[in-house]
């Protein structure tokens, strides 16, 4: 008897170990991190965007979310894709500069990030991967895991800017199928599977939905639905099956250009700020975009792998309309055969600058411009000096915000010259400069929002947010709208600055590891998602640089309790003429997390008493 008892004692411990060994062995749960381009926070109800609305209600609602300033597409996507802010990735701006000219046919200093070629190009000029840091992608691929990045071109690319060869992970953007756009391989099994399930091998292109119209013509009224749609179904059709029968776990990023492209182009508000992005147009882009969530949601319970995904939702940046108006700027009285009498040009700030510096001004390649004769920047970047050869100042110009680059022999005298000009004008919101190139009156060090790090491209030597403002709705955020350095017109959408309509984006998340209908309070950013799913996944990131996220340790634990956070405000000494950059910001866990920052008066997020800031 005592031997039966001994012997089902031994056999339940060894049952429990068998148990217990089982459960540390079994596989993580699967991840997808999804998108929604330029979604305001806001503006996600049951209404407009349901499913959307649904995820927030029944997962984690991150309430308290942020965009990384510049609020631009390929630097939150470098923070999505490492968990890194732009200090160690690099990924300054859409278009920044990375220390000159490629071989033709890109012979512009102005380099625009949101194509695979110009990808490839950083790459090899920084010693293969531009961000050096290890994306999440690059951590899963190497684990063993099935991995996949399929959306919007650009931002695709930078969450993994090695995986360049169809061999690892799947990258399927806007350029798949069409080489002639750089599109990048995929395995010739993945174009059979394309073909069994009905669907074309190349991506469609944006139809309609691109035309963004001209001075005197309203831009798009069609969302991006086909291309939108052709995306959803190599995700639910394709991916998907394949990652349930590969039978481990996956990490898939779903970036979905809309409500971004739609809200951009959209031709409900020509040369006003309203409805601005609030018109039916661009409600249908941030519907479509919901509804691809609801859709892969649906895949996945239909596959069997819904108790075992998880999924973060959130968005690059929220979202403005575009305002082509200043009272102070020399290049809005100058006449264009095609911007409208009175308003700001693209390039206004080189124009603007050129005049105060006494430089000639000429576009990113060379081409020399005459403002006078109704001439202005193209493409994004321009050039100031007494010839191009000898460059002085370079801009890159990213819509809410334009990186300048200091590049003639004595930088730190031009920093303190184009900052004093610039305080002078209506549509400057906040100024940064670089550190070593300061203390400048009006601006605050560049440092301080988190760009010093181990970063390999140039860093910028000043950062100039452009004024935003509230058009008078009864939520400030949901109609903001800002001065913006961009071909578009007045009246559509935009984003980059430093107001809360940009830096406040949507963020939930729900799924077997995360709380159920739980409210977050505590501040978060893009920076914290690729730790919070490496936590998940079992993964290592790792990193160069210590610039960054944090795990949301309180969304993943059941008794997890909100992360005590700390408001700040940081001012800078006044210039000259009592022009001051204000810093609002907090801070949890020892990460910083920026709301807003510009002159009281200019930037929605601050009062107009800066002691109530």
């Amino acid at each position: 008897m005592k031997l039966l008892t001994a012997c089902a004692l031994a056999c339940g411990l060894s049952t429990l170990a068998l148990s217990a060994w089982a459960q540390d062995a079994a596989p993580p749960h699967n991840v997808i991190i999804f998108i929604a381009d330029g979604l305001r926070s806001h503006i996600v109800t049951e209404t407009t965007a349901p499913a959307l609305a649904e995820v927030r209600k029944n997962g984690v609602d991150f309430q308290n979310s942020h965009s990384l300033y510049p609020t631009l597409t390929t630097p939150n996507a470098s923070a999505i894709a490492t968990g890194h802010r732009l200090g160690d990735t690099g990924d300054f701006g859409n278009v920044l500069y990375a220390g000159g000219a490629f071989e033709p046919p890109y012979v512009s200093l102005a380099a625009p990030v949101e194509d695979d070629a110009v990808i490839g190009l950083l790459n090899e000029r920084f010693g293969g991967n531009f961000l050096h840091e290890t994306s999440l992608l690059h951590a899963a691929a190497v684990k063993g895991y099935s991995t996949a990045v399929i959306g919007k071109l650009g931002p695709v690319g930078v969450q993994d800017p090695t995986a360049r060869d169809g061999r690892s992970t799947l990258v399927i953007d806007d350029a798949t199928g069409n080489r002639s756009d750089h599109g990048l391989p995929l395995p010739d099994e993945f174009i059979k599977a394309l073909k069994a399930a009905g669907l074309e091998t190349a991506a469609p292109d944006r139809g309609l939905n691109a035309a963004s119209g001209a001075y005197n013509m309203a831009g798009t009224l069609s969302s991006n639905a086909d291309q939108q749609a052709w995306f959803r179904d190599v995700a639910t059709k394709v991916l998907l099956p394949r990652f349930k029968a590969a039978g481990k776990p996956f990490l898939m990023v779903y970036w979905s250009r809309d409500p971004d492209g739609t809200q951009h182009n959209q031709g409900d508000s020509l040369n006003s700020l309203t409805p601005g992005i609030n018109g039916p147009t661009a409600m249908k882009g941030i519907r479509d975009a919901s509804d691809n969530l609801g859709a892969l949601r649906a895949a996945l319970t239909t596959l069997g792998l819904d108790a075992t995904t998880d999924i973060l939702v959130t968005a690059d940046h929220g979202f403005s309309v575009i305002s082509r108006q200043s009272a102070t700027s020399a290049a809005a009285h100058l006449h264009y055969r095609d911007v409208q009498p009175g308003f700001l040009p693209p390039g206004f700030l080189a124009i603007d600058l050129a005049k105060a510096l006494n430089l000639k001004l000429f576009d990113a390649a060379g081409y020399e411009i005459d403002a006078t004769g109704g001439d202005y920047p193209h493409h994004g970047g321009s050039v100031l000096g007494l010839d191009f050869a000898h460059p002085e100042v370079m801009i890159a110009a990213n819509g809410g915000t334009d990186l300048l680059y200091l590049l003639g022999p004595d930088p730190k005298a031009m920093a303190a010259k184009v900052v004093a000009a610039l305080t002078t004008e209506d549509y400057t919101g906040a100024l940064f400069v670089r550190d070593d190139l300061g203390p400048v009156k009006g601006a605050l060090p560049s440092s301080l929002i988190g760009m010093a790090g181990t970063a390999l491209t140039p860093q910028p030597a000043i950062f100039v947010s452009f004024k935003s403002f509230s058009t008078g709705c009864a939520d400030p955020e949901s109609c903001g709208a800002e001065v913006a350095d961009t071909d578009l017109q007045q009246g559509q959408g935009i984003h980059g600055s430093f107001g809360r309509a940009d830096t406040h984006n949507f963020t939930a998340a729900i799924g077997p590891d995360f709380k159920a209908g739980w409210i977050d309070p505590s501040p978060v950013s893009n920076a914290d998602l690729a730790p919070t799913a490496a936590e998940i996944l079992g993964l290592n990131l790792g990193g160069i640089g210590i610039n960054k996220g944090r795990v949301l340790t309180e969304a993943l634990s059941a008794d997890g309790k909100p992360v005590p956070s700390q408001s700040q405000v940081t001012r800078s000494e006044p210039a000259d003429n009592g022009f001051v950059t204000v810093l609002k910001w907090q801070t949890a866990a020892g990460k910083p997390y920026f709301d807003a920052a510009g002159a009281p008066e200019r930037t929605l997020g601050l009062t107009a008493d800066p002691s109530q800031n």
